[in-house]
């Protein structure tokens, strides 16, 4: 029993990494009609000028964190500004392969900024373990579990009960309608798009320190957390929420109990057997035209 609740409360912590990168994508999708495909890679260069500022400029860690956010914000600032709003009169399709290009030039930059070597990132909290029912969980865990959740609900909440989240709610669901009725959907976009950074770059954080910093950082983040968008469906904004969580819990027990080789292969094939027969994922909607 205490091996199965130390899988699931390590499964919660990764839950909490793959919710932050799936809101990421989520809400620049319900926003601007387009899925990111640079999200991951957005997170890892945010995570190397958090690691940079640490350990080549020794400044404090959570000093570096806050310095990190305001350079995420400034990215997104910079990637709706010059390329996002240039494109309202591209196609669906195009724009995403307009961030499959930001993807590559990102890749392709942040080894000529930072460096091609392996950088390390140390734990915002090194020591300390936490006792439940035989399970060890280390304090850092718990902080990265209660952060995510902590954030999740919180944006929850500002979708729910803030003029704010009216205005990302009424742009996601039909842009012209809201700018019609005087919703300032330029600035809707380009808080999400800054959001989206920040969430990446937090996302990267809290992975960091299990790994090493490259510009690989964000792969299995970004992959696991795209399924969980097509999982839970990408009409709501907590419906990939919850498929982030169940596809950490799902891959952890997999990977423990079935085969730790083949653990993840198999919650995929799972997922695309579910899909093929719910399309919509598990909260999402049928949208219907009418005429």
């Amino acid at each position: 029993m205490s091996t199965l609740l130390q899988v699931l409360l390590r499964s919660l912590e990764t839950g909490a990494i793959y919710a932050l990168a799936t809101l990421g994508i989520i809400i620049v999708f319900r926003t601007n009609r387009m899925i990111n495909f640079a999200q991951g890679v957005m997170g890892m260069v945010g995570a190397y000028i958090v690691t940079v500022l640490n350990q080549n400029f020794q400044l404090p860690l959570l000093l570096s964190i806050l310095i990190g956010i305001v350079a995420a914000i400034a990215i997104g600032f910079l990637v709706d500004f010059v390329i996002i709003r240039r494109t309202k009169k591209v196609t669906g399709t195009g724009k995403e392969i307009i961030t499959l290009g930001m993807m590559m030039v990102f890749l392709g930059m942040t080894p000529m900024i930072f460096g091609v070597d392996p950088m390390r990132l140390p734990k915002v909290i090194e020591t300390g373990e936490l006792s439940i029912g035989g399970a060890n969980l280390s304090f850092n865990s718990l902080l990265n579990i209660v952060v995510g959740i902590g954030l999740t609900v919180a944006l929850f909440t500002i979708l729910q009960k803030t003029k704010l989240g009216l205005a990302i709610r009424t742009t996601a669901s039909n842009e012209k309608t809201a700018r019609l009725m005087g919703v300032p959907t330029k600035w809707v976009t380009l808080f999400a798009w800054a959001l989206a950074l920040v969430l990446g770059t937090l996302a990267g954080v809290m992975i960091a320190p299990s790994t090493s910093v490259t510009v690989n950082l964000m792969d299995s983040v970004q992959v696991n957390a795209f399924i969980a968008c097509v999982l839970g469906g990408f009409q709501t904004f907590y419906g990939p929420v919850i498929g982030a969580y169940i596809i950490a819990i799902a891959t952890n027990l997999l990977s423990y109990y079935v085969s730790s080789v083949w653990g993840t292969q198999i919650l995929y094939a799972l997922v695309i057997i579910f899909i093929v027969f719910r399309p919509v994922g598990l909260i999402g909607k049928r949208m219907t035209n009418k005429v």
